[in-house]
């Protein structure tokens, strides 16, 4: 057990001592141990006295003799911002986490990564658009960046986890536990293909106050943050404003103005953010990168990604879709669709347009089949 990164743990598990006040501490004292070791009138130069009184307590000391008993099992690694690995661009972000939990392919960290981030309530066609995006930006070397949470963020894992770049997932609870524990395979498979990111303890729960701060990691660790859907009170636009505080460039993709998935992304478009309808538009935006084939040209999901069985109506989504593509996201034969959206039009819950497209009407939003 080395000393000095258990005392490196031990100061940032400490109470009341997040990563501005650990470099303070750091800068002052040159090191964790001599941190730990000084007296309380040093201390009281940067800390509150309740602090000080408790820096390198009980709880901080068992917090990180588990984290180093933690790391010793395959695939698991405890990165300090002293380690050679430790992302650049999240260290030169600000606010950088001392202490971050690893688990699988620690190489990742090397690798350049975009953020793709949204609503948990997304809706079929932005999961596709999601997936879609995330395997041929990964297929172009870009690591996917998201947090793990339903939705747009386990479409976006999910479709890069096909890909060599694969993904980081970039969670707001201990590396040892699972939110939503609907994501537990996905995060299984993250483990053993891509990566798993956390500052936390282990143990510590899904608090409200740790996704904030879950979002300013992803948002420092890519070069850019893609938003797919977003309501305006998503978490997804907290990312995408501290990815513009980092100097990272903004895009969001435009939805239907009847989809309240998609206000969130007409905000940030309004706000200056660059519109995205290709993965070319992305790759313009951020770079591409050298000795890499140029991707293929993405303006709506692919079809050949199954989804769950779900009711017509919330299939469809907002935006025009044929009866091809409704037969893929349900699993059915587009003869039982087609007479399933005969019956919806009759019912006057959905229009045929040109092309064989059908799109559901405002008022057929609350409707279930």
């Amino acid at each position: 057990m080395s000393d000095s990164l258990l005392a490196w743990a031990t100061l940032a598990f400490s109470p009341g001592v997040g990563p501005q006040r650990f470099l303070q501490l750091l800068q002052r004292f040159g090191s964790a141990e001599a941190a730990l070791s000084a007296r309380p009138a040093q201390l009281g130069e940067l800390l509150d006295r309740d602090i000080a009184a408790t820096l390198g307590g009980e709880l901080a000391q068992q917090s990180a003799a588990a984290a180093l008993a933690w790391a010793a099992a395959d695939g698991c690694h405890l990165i300090t911002l002293q380690d050679d690995d430790y992302p650049c661009q999240l260290a030169e972000a600000g606010a950088a986490p001392p202490l971050l939990f690893a688990r699988g392919r620690r190489e990742l960290l090397a690798a350049p990564m975009l953020a793709i981030v949204g609503s948990r309530n997304s809706t079929p066609q932005g999961d596709d658009n999601a997936r879609s995006f995330a395997r041929t930006l990964a297929a172009n070397g870009y690591s996917i960046v998201s947090g793990l949470a339903g939705g747009i963020d386990a479409a976006a894992h999910e479709g890069a986890l096909s890909q060599a770049a694969s993904t980081v997932a970039v969670i707001g609870t201990g590396i040892d536990r699972v939110y939503p524990a609907r994501n537990r395979e996905l995060a299984h498979r993250i483990a053993e293909q891509g990566l798993l990111l956390s500052e936390f303890p282990l143990g510590s729960p899904p608090l409200a106050q740790n996704f904030p701060r879950r979002n300013r990691i992803i948002a420092g660790l890519a070069r850019g943050c893609l938003v797919v859907e977003a309501t305006l009170q998503s978490g997804s636009l907290i990312t995408a404003r501290l990815a513009l505080e980092a100097g990272r460039e903004v895009m969001a993709i435009p939805g239907s103005i009847l989809n309240p998935q998609a206000r969130g992304c007409h905000r940030l478009l309004k706000d200056g953010a660059r519109l995205v309808e290709t993965v070319d538009d992305v790759l313009d935006e951020v770079g591409r990168l050298p000795l890499r084939p140029s991707p293929p040209t993405l303006s709506a999901a692919s079809d050949d990604d199954a989804l769950p069985q779900q009711p017509l109506l919330q299939a469809m989504g907002f935006d025009p879709v044929d009866a091809d593509t409704l037969a893929a996201r349900l699993g059915l034969t587009p003869g039982v669709v087609y007479a399933m959206l005969l019956e919806l039009e009759i019912q006057g819950h959905v229009d045929s347009m040109h092309g064989g497209r059908y799109q559901r009407r405002r008022d057929a939003t609350s409707t279930t089949c």
